[in-house]
C-alpha cells in the first residue's frame, strides 16, 4: 500500500492545485483584457513531455487535464478569431489536447471536440486530419471497445480526405463493437459504394438483409436494387453507344428498339424505364423512379 502524503507533500499539492486553478481564472481574464494579436506570450507550452507532466502534476491529473483543455479551447478560439499569422495558426492546438489527454486518458470531449478543431479546414479550424486521428488513435488505445472514436476517425477519412474506402473500414471497426448502434454497419456499406468499391458494397447490405430490424431489412433490399441498376446501367451503356441514333436524331429508347438492338424498354429493378440523355446517350436511373436518388455510380 502507498503511504500517504507527509506535510510538505500536502502543502505542495495544495499551492499546485491552487495554482491551477488560478491559471485558469488568469486564462479567463486575459482572454477579456488582451487583444488576441497582444498575447504571443500566451503561445508558449510550458511542458511538452508526457513523462514530465505526469511528474509535476502528481494526484491532480485531472484537474491539470482540464486546464489543458481550457487552454486548447482559448487558443483555437484566439487563434480562429484573431489575427495571427497563418505561419504559426493553431500550432499550440494538439500539444495542448495532447497534454489534456495523457492527463486523462478518457477525456472524451477532448478527443472528439477536439478531433473536430484539428481536422476544420483552415482558416476555420487548424486543417490537420492527421493530427485529428492521431488524437482518436490515442483514445481508441486508452478505450478500444468506444465505438465513437472509430467512427470519428472515418468521417475524418471521409469528409477532410475524401477517401470513403478507408473510412468505410473504420465504420466497420466500429460497427463491431459490442455497444456499437445498428446504424453503423449500413454507414460503412455507403461508405464502400461512395468509395466505388461495389463488390464490397453488395457484401455488407447482403448480411444487413439478415438484421432484426425491418428497417434495416427495407434499406438493405433498396440498396441491393440500387447496386443491380447500376450493373445494368453497366452492360446498356456499351450498346447505346454502339448503335448511336441517325444523324439529327435524339438518342431514344424507341429508335434502339425500332432497329431491333433492344426487345423493348428496359425497366430499371424498380419497374421504372432508365433515363437516357437524348443529347449524349447517358443511361441514369430516372428521377421518378422508386430508387432514386442514386448514390455515386460504381466500377463493378
Amino acid at each position: 500500500m502507498r503511504p500517504g502524503p507527509g506535510p510538505a507533500t500536502s502543502l505542495l499539492a495544495g499551492a499546485l492545485a491552487a495554482c491551477f486553478a488560478g491559471a485558469v481564472g488568469l486564462q479567463i481574464t486575459r482572454g477579456r483584457l488582451y487583444a488576441s494579436d497582444q498575447r504571443e506570450t500566451e503561445r508558449l507550452l510550458y511542458v511538452r513531455s508526457d513523462a514530465a507532466i505526469k511528474r509535476l502534476t502528481l494526484d491532480f491529473d485531472a484537474l491539470a487535464s482540464d486546464v489543458y483543455w481550457i487552454r486548447a479551447i482559448q487558443h483555437y478560439g484566439g487563434d480562429r478569431l484573431g489575427t495571427t499569422g497563418a505561419a504559426n495558426k493553431y500550432e499550440l492546438l494538439y500539444p495542448l489536447l495532447n497534454n489534456a489527454t495523457t492527463l486523462d486518458p478518457y477525456f472524451t470531449i477532448a478527443y472528439r471536440f477536439g478531433a473536430i478543431f484539428l481536422s476544420a479546414p483552415y482558416p476555420g479550424g487548424a486543417g490537420r486530419p492527421d493530427q485529428a486521428i492521431a488524437l482518436l488513435e490515442k483514445g481508441i488505445a486508452a478505450q478500444p471497445d468506444k465505438w465513437q472514436y472509430y467512427h470519428d476517425v472515418a468521417f475524418v477519412y471521409y469528409w477532410t480526405r475524401r477517401d470513403p474506402k478507408t473510412a468505410a473500414e473504420w465504420f466497420t471497426k466500429a460497427a463491431a463493437l459490442p455497444k456499437a448502434p445498428n446504424w453503423l454497419r449500413p454507414l460503412a456499406a455507403t461508405m464502400l459504394g461512395a468509395g466505388g468499391d461495389r463488390k464490397s458494397a453488395r457484401f455488407l447490405w447482403m448480411q444487413m438483409q439478415q438484421a432484426e430490424e425491418e428497417w434495416l431489412r427495407h434499406n438493405a433490399a433498396r440498396s441491393l436494387l440500387q447496386l443491380d441498376a447500376m450493373d445494368a446501367i453497366d452492360q446498356l451503356q456499351p450498346v447505346v453507344h454502339r448503335f448511336p441514333p441517325p444523324a439529327g436524331e435524339p438518342y431514344s429508347w424507341e429508335i434502339l428498339v425500332r432497329r431491333r438492338v433492344l426487345r423493348g424498354i428496359p425497366l430499371d429493378p424498380g419497374g421504372t424505364p432508365y433515363a437516357i440523355d437524348s443529347a449524349t446517350g447517358v443511361i441514369a436511373v430516372a428521377r421518378t423512379s422508386s430508387l432514386s436518388p442514386m448514390p455515386e455510380m460504381l466500377r463493378p
